[in-house]
């Protein structure tokens, strides 16, 4: 690849790599919440669906939960008790003062993170179709490495 490629100076600027990583976010992000509502549950939308993020929502503070997905607390606190009035998650007292306050998931909380992860899964798999087995194995490493050197700079989704 060209240097002028690299830093997207060529005459048929082509999309950033951040560009084209937010494509496949926001369709792997349909995919999880069209496999939530298939599985039945229709008291929730995609918002609610996307507060999971790996490796879970268990035993976060709602502030840890809003850093990793980049909205403010208010929205996290009020998504959290729209999921806790319908039985996904309880927050619950972490310390003895009882202010801080932790998410623990419910049996229902626990069968909707399933169901999350199984459509991340069948998602995962249409992109190794599409793919094949060796770009897919390639991409998968390449994000693990840039996932492991970016980690410190930003929350990992």
């Amino acid at each position: 690849m060209s240097s002028a490629a690299v830093d997207g100076l060529d005459n048929e600027r082509s999309p950033y790599v951040g560009a084209m990583l937010r494509v496949v976010w926001q369709w792997v992000r349909d995919e999880l919440y069209a496999g939530v509502v298939a599985a039945g549950y229709d008291d929730l939308n995609a918002a609610h669906v996307a507060l999971w993020r790996y490796p879970g929502l268990e035993g976060l503070r709602p502030s840890q939960l809003a850093d990793r997905v980049g909205i403010a607390k208010q929205s996290v606190n009020d998504l959290l008790g729209h999921l806790e009035r319908n039985g996904y998650l309880l927050r619950v007292s972490e310390s003895a003062d009882g202010r801080a306050r932790v998410v623990r998931l419910t049996p229902k909380g626990k069968r909707l993170e399933k169901t999350i992860y199984a459509a991340a899964a069948v998602a995962q798999q249409q992109i190794a179709q599409i793919l094949g087995p060796r770009r897919f194995a390639q991409l998968h490493s390449s994000l693990e490495l840039l996932t492991e050197q970016l980690a410190g700079s930003t929350a990992v989704p």
